[in-house]
């Protein structure tokens, strides 16, 4: 009679590793976790000008959450 063999033989041909994905870029933001933010003053909030915000779709990490 044969004896039980515990542990199982390596597979004759590995299986290739698959190349790492690299993740889809976000839309509002471009990739880069910044959108621009009007900035309003005054009673009738008037816009003056625009600075840089955290992209809330994203919260700055530049890929997209939905890929």
């Amino acid at each position: 009679m044969a004896t039980k063999r515990t542990t199982t033989k390596p597979p004759k041909n590995p299986a290739p590793t698959p190349a790492p994905v690299e993740p889809a870029t976000c839309q509002p933001c471009g990739g880069t976790g910044n959108v621009a933010i009007t900035v309003r003053v005054g009673r009738k909030r008037r816009p003056v000008g625009q600075q840089d915000g955290l992209c809330l779709n994203c919260l700055g990490s530049g890929t997209d959450p939905n890929a």
